[in-house]
């Protein structure tokens, strides 16, 4: 009789516990579901999809199910074009968590590759490329899911190579891509469109423009027209054939084509994608003489490259106090790990040594900075350009930047000076911090100080620089256009190149080709720097 009442009181506690693993099962099997709902939209209706992953990260105690969820929301912003709003769910701390998946651990790591590589913060990018293939080599995946991480990592590394204007590199990985992962293109429409764009953009910017058609009408034979699905690929698709009638001075139909690309980007609302689109009608406007359309669609252009080159600084800005509060994280943990203080003091001083004989050896080789605008010409005392050295002036007003780190950003901005970085036309404030590996608010702060200019000051000054050299000493320079002349040098537009040209040298860029024509002419010999 013990035994029975025992086994009778036992029974509703069971029936408990089997209710409780049920209902949890429940609500499991709903989230993987949601989850699986939410990468679906990801593509075609982002908001949606950030809609369902933050119900899961309010709901779900499951760590993995957080984690897809961060997927998600990362996914999605990457989309939307708000790439600021990406960083705290790549570097969430339950991303890193030993118990979630390697499949997720390799995603992470591939979306902040992608996102370094927008702000060109290219070290760290391949950073985390190297860190998934390491995930891939130390683990035992089922061999389709790492066929699909490992084309993913190539397309990456395919589109970093573009971004950085290496074309004709990107065009041997992109064959190489097809060779290796046919069967991976055959079977993922969206990795084969992207594989195709990387290859028409590629092929469009080294003047092929009959193998850029042949690339655009092969992703039209695969693109899902009628689908909703990847409404950012269709939007870029778009926009590359209507550029390409632009070039072919097909107005009417670049008109037509980039309307339909608009339509597509303002489903998800891209900034970037909507500036690059609007860029693409002003010209067409411009080319096609309609001037009040030129206009409208030209601010449009403006205030989204604004609004574009705002989110970059933001998201620069927030990845470098992300990665710097987790390197004084790691600091601390390292410290709290030790108990001797004596060997920790020691191991501080040895730091403290060496870093100062690093500062004072930086001291010692540093030379004199480069000028800010060199002799552009020597024609006679009236017109002759005054020679205007960097100024040179360690301010402390403004925002305080460690001694160390402004050496480091003034080094690095003499060998821009040096190369030809200056003249890509995208060249930004934000793109130049992630370059140089810092943030906005220090490297406007050191052009500020030892040059006198702000950022786009400095920059316009390297440009109207080079060009003057290639005027003084190439002759050929000399019978080119100014719109040439402007596009070479990495102005947008002859009248925004006449403009700054004028306000830096003191005269018009037709009036110094004229001297220049005058002195040759004359037989007076050049002056070269």
């Amino acid at each position: 009789m013990k035994h029975s009442r025992t086994f009778i009181i036992k029974l509703p506690v069971l029936w408990i516990v089997f209710l409780s693993l049920l209902i949890h099962a429940k609500g499991f099997a709903q989230n993987t579901e949601l989850i699986f709902k939410a990468k679906e939209l990801v593509d075609s209706n982002p908001d949606e999809a950030l809609k369902i992953s933050e119900h899961i990260l309010n709901t779900s105690q499951n760590l993995q199910e957080k984690v897809e969820s961060n997927i998600i929301r990362a996914r999605s912003y990457i989309v939307k074009g708000e790439y600021n709003e990406t960083v705290p769910y790549i570097f969430d701390s339950v991303n890193f968590s030993e118990h979630i998946n390697k499949k997720a651990k390799a995603e992470i790591n591939i979306i902040a590759a992608k996102l370094f590589r927008t702000v060109y913060l290219d070290k760290q990018a391949e950073l985390y490329l190297s860190n998934t293939k390491n995930i891939l080599e130390s683990s035992q995946l089922n061999p389709k899911l790492e066929d699909s991480l490992k084309a993913i990592i190539s397309l990456e590394e395919i589109y970093m190579k573009l971004d950085r204007g290496e074309d004709n590199i990107a065009i041997e990985l992109a064959n190489i891509f097809e060779k290796e992962h046919e069967d991976f293109i055959k079977k993922n429409i969206n990795s084969n469109i992207s594989f195709l764009l990387a290859k028409e953009k590629a092929f469009n910017r080294l003047m092929y423009r009959d193998s850029a058609r042949i690339y655009i009408n092969r992703i039209f034979n695969v693109l899902d027209l009628n689908s909703y699905s990847n409404i950012l690929q269709k939007s870029i698709v778009y926009n590359e054939l209507g550029q390409l009638y632009l070039q072919n001075k097909d107005f009417n139909k670049s008109e037509e084509t980039l309307f339909i690309a608009s339509k597509f980007a303002e489903i998800i609302d891209n900034p970037s994608i909507m500036r690059d689109i609007n860029k693409g009608l002003a010209i067409n406007y411009l080319a096609s003489n309609k001037k009040i359309q030129h206009k409208t669609y030209n601010d449009k252009f403006l205030a989204l490259s604004s609004q574009v080159d705002l989110i970059e600084q933001e998201t620069v800005n927030s990845l470098y106090n992300t990665l710097s509060g987790k390197l004084e994280e790691n600091v601390t943990q390292q410290q709290s790990r030790y108990k001797n203080y004596l060997y920790l003091a020691i191991a501080g001083l040895v730091i403290a040594f060496i870093i100062s004989l690093f500062v004072t050896l930086k001291y010692i080789e540093r030379k004199k900075r480069l000028k800010e605008i060199i002799k552009y010409l020597e024609i006679s005392k009236n017109n002759s350009i005054a020679e205007k050295k960097p100024k040179k002036v360690n301010s402390k007003k403004g925002i305080h930047i460690p001694e160390e780190t402004e050496m480091q950003i003034l080094e690095k901005l003499k060998r821009f000076e040096n190369s030809k970085m200056f003249l890509h036309k995208e060249m930004s404030l934000a793109r130049l911090a992630g370059k140089f590996e810092t943030n906005t608010k220090y490297l406007s702060g050191v052009i500020n100080n030892h040059y006198d200019d702000n950022f786009n000051t400095f920059i316009n000054k390297l440009r109207i620089n080079y060009i003057i050299d290639k005027l003084r000493n190439d002759p050929n320079y000399i019978n080119y256009k100014i719109s040439y002349l402007a596009e070479e040098c990495g102005f947008s537009s002859h009248s925004s190149f006449a403009t700054v040209f004028k306000s830096i040298v003191g005269m018009s860029p037709v009036t110094l080709i004229k001297l220049i024509k005058e002195e040759r002419k004359n037989g007076k010999p050049e002056v070269v720097n």
